[in-house]
């Protein structure tokens, strides 16, 4: 089962100057630099355009797919990511309140969810897997 979408690394991509794409499939040392530099001055992005279908592909293979949709979760963290909705999309109501009131816990907590929020997806699907089998 497909767990990073082609088609969604490419929406994110437009905004990827920022990292959006790389942090989505799971690279984050080359997305924080994609923030900082943007895009690497526009070079490492438009590189990134040819390089979106093995992305897709090296995340699919990475991640546990699951209850929890890494595509929808993703889109919520890039665009809303600030109000919390991606953790409470995930089931996480206590941080998802904090997020709200505290616009993304003062925008430490989105940075951390840019780079956690693969693992955090999978550790959720791994859990729900397991509890549905036991």
């Amino acid at each position: 089962m497909i767990t990073h979408s082609t088609f969604l690394g490419y929406i994110l991509w437009i905004f990827g100057f920022f990292g959006s794409h790389r942090f989505y499939y799971g690279k984050k040392i080359t997305g924080t630099i994609w923030f900082f530099t943007l895009g690497l001055f526009l070079i490492g992005w438009l590189i990134d355009l040819f390089l979106i279908p093995s992305m897709s592909r090296s995340a699919t293979n990475k991640y546990r797919y699951g209850k929890v949709d890494y595509n929808f979760c993703w889109v919520l963290l890039t665009f809303l990511g600030f109000f919390g909705l991606h953790r409470f999309y995930m089931g996480k109501w206590i941080s998802g309140i904090i997020y709200f009131l505290t616009f993304g816990l003062f925008f430490i907590g989105y940075l951390y969810d840019l780079w956690t929020l693969n693992e955090q997806i999978s550790k959720i699907n791994i859990m729900y897997r397991y509890q549905k089998y036991n």
